[in-house]
């Protein structure tokens, strides 16, 4: 059933896939080209359910929730399902510029290390970048666990550039090949939201991450609140359908909060309410219980051309 209500401006977040017969998604841009062989008749959206104390909600039921896309309320589903923690595509992308220098290494070396000891997430899964300089690096692919990853972190060079924005880019891409259509990419950021020199805007590196389906959680590790950097972060990690962890949040107790909610991810299917060309707004609302809070990626597009 879809109902037609006013639209309001929000940012949650949602993984979703337009689904139907032959798609395959064009070059990133302001709005995602796709080729189509048939109508699209359904949208396919991953988010995720905590509760008042900020915990994974594992018992989740289709009556639970609604769904808004584009003003129409929709409850009546296709499918709904958990997401397979096993199909969870993990990238950490470390920031290794001289203003994080003094903190990084040992708050990213637990983190890793906690990462490392999770059950369920294959090796193949899980990569790390790192970025300084002009060009963000790929410090491993697949074997971060035997590699002793946070030893090979490079060291905080003085006055050495940051390109957040074109290693949001460059990770996203990387995500976005990995796995297939119903896996969820996650780009988990250790940065104090400050950048030097990409030739990347923070525009493009949202729409990059949102046409590529990768989820931004942001860890912050500068030494100030209320940060210019601090509040990039959370624009990245909100748009995208993440999180946003303040410098007070030690990394390992960010990472054991989103591991653990990633156990607590959903997949609703429906139909299309709304054929109208351009952003699709979606947000997930609770029906029953009003402590229940739902995180999904702030809207897809619906592309102008069906060819």
């Amino acid at each position: 059933m879809a109902t037609s209500v006013p639209c309001r401006r929000f940012w949650p977040l949602v993984s979703f896939w337009l689904v139907c017969a032959g798609i395959s998604p064009g070059a990133t841009g302001d709005a995602p080209e796709f080729t189509y062989h048939s109508n699209v008749t359904e949208v396919r959206l991953t988010f995720s359910a905590t509760d008042q104390n900020n915990h994974g909600v594992a018992t989740l039921q289709a009556k639970d929730f609604a769904v808004v896309d584009k003003g129409f309320i929709v409850r009546d589903f296709q499918s709904f399902t958990r997401s397979d923690w096993t199909k969870l595509e993990i990238a950490i992308l470390v920031d290794a510029s001289e203003s994080v220098g003094p903190r990084f290494r040992q708050e990213v070396a637990a983190a890793l290390e906690l990462v490392s000891q999770t059950d369920g997430v294959p090796d193949e899964n899980l990569s790390i970048f790192s970025f300084q300089g002009l060009e963000p690096a790929l410090v491993c692919a697949g074997t971060c666990r035997a590699s002793h990853a946070a030893e090979r972190l490079p060291v905080a060079r003085a006055g050495g550039l940051t390109p957040l924005f074109d290693a949001i880019v460059f990770s996203s891409d990387f995500l976005s090949k990995q796995g297939d259509d119903h896996t969820d990419k996650v780009l988990i950021l250790f940065s104090d939201g400050e950048d030097t020199i990409s030739r990347s805007s923070l525009r493009d590196a949202v729409d990059t991450a949102l046409n590529k389906g990768v989820q931004i959680y942001g860890i912050d590790l500068s030494h100030v609140c209320a940060s210019q950097g601090g509040a990039i972060l959370q624009s990245l990690s909100t748009a995208t359908g993440g999180r946003y962890f303040g410098p007070r949040t030690e990394a390992r107790e960010a990472m054991n909060v989103i591991l653990e909610g990633f156990r607590a991810n959903y997949i609703v299917s429906y139909r299309l309410p709304s054929r109208g060309f351009g952003f699709h707004d979606v947000r997930i609302l609770p029906t029953h219980n009003l402590n229940l809070q739902f995180r999904s990626r702030s809207g897809y597009y619906y592309p102008n051309q069906i060819r």
